[in-house]
Protein backbone atom coordinates (compact mmCIF):
# COMPACT_ATOMS: atom_id res chain seq x y z
CA UNK A 1 0.00 0.00 0.00
CA UNK A 2 1.40 3.41 -1.04
CA UNK A 3 2.08 5.71 1.42
CA UNK A 4 -0.43 8.97 1.48
CA UNK A 5 0.88 12.41 0.36
CA UNK A 6 1.30 14.28 4.15
CA UNK A 7 -1.01 17.12 4.14
CA UNK A 8 0.65 20.50 3.97
CA UNK A 9 0.68 22.39 7.49
CA UNK A 10 -1.12 25.72 7.33
CA UNK A 11 2.22 27.53 7.83
CA UNK A 12 3.29 25.82 5.24
CA UNK A 13 0.05 27.11 2.92
CA UNK A 14 1.80 29.88 0.97
CA UNK A 15 4.34 27.46 -0.61
CA UNK A 16 3.00 24.45 -1.30
CA UNK A 17 5.76 23.68 -3.96
CA UNK A 18 8.57 24.76 -1.52
CA UNK A 19 6.80 22.03 0.48
CA UNK A 20 6.50 19.49 -1.92
CA UNK A 21 10.09 19.80 -3.07
CA UNK A 22 10.88 19.13 0.72
CA UNK A 23 8.58 15.99 1.14
CA UNK A 24 10.18 14.87 -2.09
CA UNK A 25 13.92 15.17 -1.45
CA UNK A 26 12.66 13.56 2.08
CA UNK A 27 11.55 10.46 0.26
CA UNK A 28 14.32 9.98 -2.35
CA UNK A 29 16.95 10.63 0.45
CA UNK A 30 15.38 7.85 2.38
CA UNK A 31 15.68 5.58 0.10
CA UNK A 32 18.63 6.13 -1.36
CA UNK A 33 20.51 5.78 1.99
CA UNK A 34 18.76 2.52 2.12
CA UNK A 35 20.15 1.46 -1.17
CA UNK A 36 23.35 3.30 -0.41
CA UNK A 37 23.98 1.25 2.94
CA UNK A 38 23.24 -2.44 1.20
CA UNK A 39 26.59 -1.27 -0.17
CA UNK A 40 28.25 -0.16 2.96
CA UNK A 41 28.00 3.45 1.45
CA UNK A 42 26.98 6.56 3.62
CA UNK A 43 24.76 8.67 2.09
CA UNK A 44 27.11 11.45 0.07
CA UNK A 45 29.95 9.14 -0.60
CA UNK A 46 28.31 7.69 -4.04
CA UNK A 47 28.37 11.29 -5.38
CA UNK A 48 32.70 11.25 -4.63
CA UNK A 49 32.69 8.08 -5.74
CA UNK A 50 30.86 8.62 -9.02
CA UNK A 51 33.33 11.91 -9.63
CA UNK A 52 36.46 9.39 -9.30
CA UNK A 53 34.94 7.08 -11.18
CA UNK A 54 34.97 9.69 -14.25
CA UNK A 55 37.94 10.91 -13.22
CA UNK A 56 40.38 9.29 -10.65
CA UNK A 57 43.46 11.07 -9.22
CA UNK A 58 41.40 14.51 -8.65
CA UNK A 59 42.48 16.77 -5.31
CA UNK A 60 40.38 16.85 -2.36
CA UNK A 61 39.51 20.75 -3.68
CA UNK A 62 38.71 19.68 -7.18
CA UNK A 63 35.65 17.16 -5.16
CA UNK A 64 34.49 19.27 -3.07
CA UNK A 65 33.86 21.76 -5.89
CA UNK A 66 32.04 19.14 -8.10
CA UNK A 67 29.79 17.97 -5.44
CA UNK A 68 28.84 20.97 -3.89
CA UNK A 69 29.21 20.08 -0.54
CA UNK A 70 31.03 21.53 2.72
CA UNK A 71 35.16 20.96 3.14
CA UNK A 72 34.12 19.51 6.65
CA UNK A 73 31.92 16.62 5.10
CA UNK A 74 33.83 16.08 2.13
CA UNK A 75 36.89 15.34 4.34
CA UNK A 76 34.96 12.79 6.53
CA UNK A 77 33.53 11.08 4.21
CA UNK A 78 36.65 10.78 2.19
CA UNK A 79 38.48 9.35 5.92
CA UNK A 80 35.68 7.04 6.21
CA UNK A 81 36.17 5.64 2.30
CA UNK A 82 39.63 5.68 2.85
CA UNK A 83 39.60 3.52 6.32
CA UNK A 84 36.79 1.55 4.47
CA UNK A 85 39.97 0.48 1.38
CA UNK A 86 37.79 2.11 -1.42
CA UNK A 87 40.41 5.15 -1.95
CA UNK A 88 43.70 6.42 -0.95
CA UNK A 89 44.89 9.81 -0.45
CA UNK A 90 48.34 10.91 -1.53
CA UNK A 91 50.12 14.24 -1.36
CA UNK A 92 50.29 16.16 -4.85
CA UNK A 93 53.92 15.78 -6.45
CA UNK A 94 53.84 19.91 -7.39
CA UNK A 95 52.53 20.54 -3.72
CA UNK A 96 52.75 18.29 -0.86
CA UNK A 97 49.66 20.39 1.01
CA UNK A 98 47.44 19.73 -1.74
CA UNK A 99 46.17 15.90 -1.66
CA UNK A 100 45.12 13.77 -4.33
CA UNK A 101 42.44 11.33 -4.18
CA UNK A 102 43.02 7.69 -5.89
CA UNK A 103 40.05 4.87 -6.15
CA UNK A 104 41.53 1.46 -5.03
CA UNK A 105 40.50 -1.55 -7.29
CA UNK A 106 37.23 -1.95 -4.55
CA UNK A 107 36.66 1.65 -5.09
CA UNK A 108 36.54 0.86 -8.76
CA UNK A 109 34.52 -2.42 -8.64
CA UNK A 110 31.56 -0.22 -7.10
CA UNK A 111 30.84 1.05 -10.45
CA UNK A 112 28.40 -1.45 -11.74
CA UNK A 113 26.40 -1.44 -8.17
CA UNK A 114 26.36 2.50 -8.14
CA UNK A 115 24.78 2.06 -11.79
CA UNK A 116 22.35 -0.29 -10.90
CA UNK A 117 21.50 1.55 -7.73
CA UNK A 118 21.13 4.93 -9.72
CA UNK A 119 18.97 2.55 -12.65
CA UNK A 120 17.00 1.37 -9.60
CA UNK A 121 16.05 4.39 -7.97
CA UNK A 122 15.09 6.47 -11.00
CA UNK A 123 12.87 3.48 -11.90
CA UNK A 124 11.15 3.68 -8.81
CA UNK A 125 11.10 7.24 -8.61
CA UNK A 126 9.52 7.33 -12.32
CA UNK A 127 7.42 4.69 -11.95
CA UNK A 128 3.90 6.47 -12.37
CA UNK A 129 4.87 9.11 -14.92
CA UNK A 130 5.22 8.80 -18.80
CA UNK A 131 8.41 9.73 -20.53
CA UNK A 132 7.54 13.07 -21.67
CA UNK A 133 6.58 14.03 -17.60
CA UNK A 134 9.58 12.39 -16.32
CA UNK A 135 11.57 14.72 -18.91
CA UNK A 136 9.09 17.74 -17.69
CA UNK A 137 9.99 16.78 -14.12
CA UNK A 138 14.25 17.35 -15.10
CA UNK A 139 14.10 19.86 -16.75
CA UNK A 140 11.71 22.10 -14.11
CA UNK A 141 13.91 20.37 -11.41
CA UNK A 142 16.73 21.89 -12.76
CA UNK A 143 15.06 25.10 -13.16
CA UNK A 144 14.02 25.42 -9.84
CA UNK A 145 18.04 24.65 -8.61
CA UNK A 146 18.86 27.16 -11.06
CA UNK A 147 16.41 30.04 -9.18
CA UNK A 148 17.54 28.50 -5.79
CA UNK A 149 21.23 28.79 -6.21
CA UNK A 150 21.62 32.30 -8.39
CA UNK A 151 19.21 33.95 -5.90
CA UNK A 152 21.06 36.23 -3.26
CA UNK A 153 20.84 35.58 -0.03
CA UNK A 154 18.59 37.45 2.24
CA UNK A 155 19.88 40.52 3.39
CA UNK A 156 20.11 41.02 6.91
CA UNK A 157 17.89 44.47 8.39
CA UNK A 158 19.89 46.92 9.19
CA UNK A 159 19.71 47.80 12.89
Amino acid sequence: MAALTPRTPSTAGEGPMSYAIFQLARAHRARASAMLREMELHPGQELLLMQLLDRDGQTQSELLESVGLDHSTVSKSLRRMQDAGLLVREPAAHDRRVMVVHLTDKGRALREPLADMWRSLEETSARDLSAQEAEAFVRIAYVIADAINSSAAPREESE
